[in-house]
């Protein structure tokens, strides 16, 4: 039976399955067969930031954690997580970029590249933009080799940048050039060509692509010494294509604070992977517009925020992280799966 799975522009054949994907993960990792493992409850893993990659008939779902949460399935609903932390050892270089960064990483992105698996990730501290995205590359997710350290792709500096290093996601364009957005905060969502090492190309800046102001406030914009986040709550990019449009799906307002967040997600969508990304109602993103595509229902989630999207056995599904009421908050895996029309697109379970 032939699988698609699709996430970006990246495919490969293995064996009777193709896929495609974008996504990414974290630093010196332990080998997957060296990982103690423990079962956890069906379709409902505690996850923060997931993203997912597919190989010879195994999901592997990543997510924000010490050392960076791990968890396997062959199906989707049974889920199998790593007792300790997919990371063991985080290079000496993220503490040095990171002053008081711990072996707590964030939002991990994942993508095969080239024949190659590579894991992004954030290393920082929370409410401020000293931060780092680093790399990580293996040839197997379901070998025993283990990570191979590929350095810092980019760092910002609090005082320095007006932008903040973290929430990476890598995707390759159709004329198969990579790119990292990245942001949260701060002068919004950023966008930077990279290199085919998935590195920051010679000559290349971060640009921004998506804002959100709050209209009461001078806009983070005007001061961009500051070390304070200001109002701007906007990050967790995730760049999608389909059927000729660039989707960029990104988080406004507050995660982390259990039954008190206020995440949502919105989206928007470019013909061009450098925008301008343009919501339903033709405003551009970069200037406050976007659709609220999925937000908490107050019954099952309270509020729901940072997400992928792949295209699962032909199927867009979107995948993120909800702060479930009926555990007081617990963040949890969710599934969505997507529909798209002449104006945007929608959610069904």
């Amino acid at each position: 039976m032939k699988f698609q799975l699709r996430y970006g522009l990246h495919s490969i054949a293995t064996g009777f399955r193709t896929l495609s994907w974008t996504c990414g993960l974290l630093c010196a990792v332990a080998a997957y067969g060296q990982e103690s493992m423990r079962s956890f409850a069906v379709d409902t893993p505690s996850v923060h930031d997931p993203v997912m990659a597919f190989e010879n008939g195994t999901y592997h779902l990543y997510s924000t954690g010490n050392g960076l949460s791990h968890y396997t399935s062959h199906d989707m609903k049974h889920w199998t997580g790593c007792r300790q932390g997919a990371i063991t050892d985080i290079p000496q270089w993220t503490h040095d970029s990171v002053p008081g960064f711990t072996q707590h990483v964030w939002a991990p992105d994942i993508i095969q590249f080239n024949g190659r698996w590579y894991l992004s990730y954030a290393c920082s501290t929370f409410g401020k933009n000293t931060s780092a995205i680093g790399l990580l590359s293996k040839s197997s997710l379901n070998s025993d080799e283990p990570w191979h350290d590929e350095g810092c792709i980019l760092a910002s500096r609090g005082g320095r940048d007006n932008w903040n290093a973290i929430d990476p996601n890598v995707i390759v364009a159709q004329d198969g050039t990579p790119w990292l957005t990245f942001g949260s905060f701060w002068d919004g969502i950023q966008l930077v060509r990279l290199d085919s090492s998935l590195h920051v190309a010679s000559g290349e800046r971060p640009f921004t692509i998506a804002r959100r102001y709050a209209p009461t406030h001078p806009n983070v914009a005007d001061n961009p010494t500051s070390d304070e986040a200001g109002p701007n709550a906007i990050e967790a990019p995730f760049i999608y294509f389909h059927r000729g449009w660039y989707y960029l799906f990104v988080s406004w307002d507050y995660c982390c604070q259990g039954m008190k967040s206020t995440y949502r997600i919105a989206v928007g969508r470019s013909r061009q992977i450098m925008g301008p990304y343009l919501d339903s109602h033709g405003h551009d993103m970069l200037k406050g517009g976007g659709d609220i595509l999925f937000e908490g229902d107050k019954k099952e989630f309270e509020a729901v925020g940072h997400c992928a999207v792949y295209t699962v056995k032909g199927k867009p599904m979107l995948i993120c992280h909800g702060y479930s009421i009926a555990r007081g908050g617990t963040p949890v895996l969710v599934k969505r799966n997507l529909k798209f029309n002449a104006h945007g697109l929608s959610l069904a379970k």
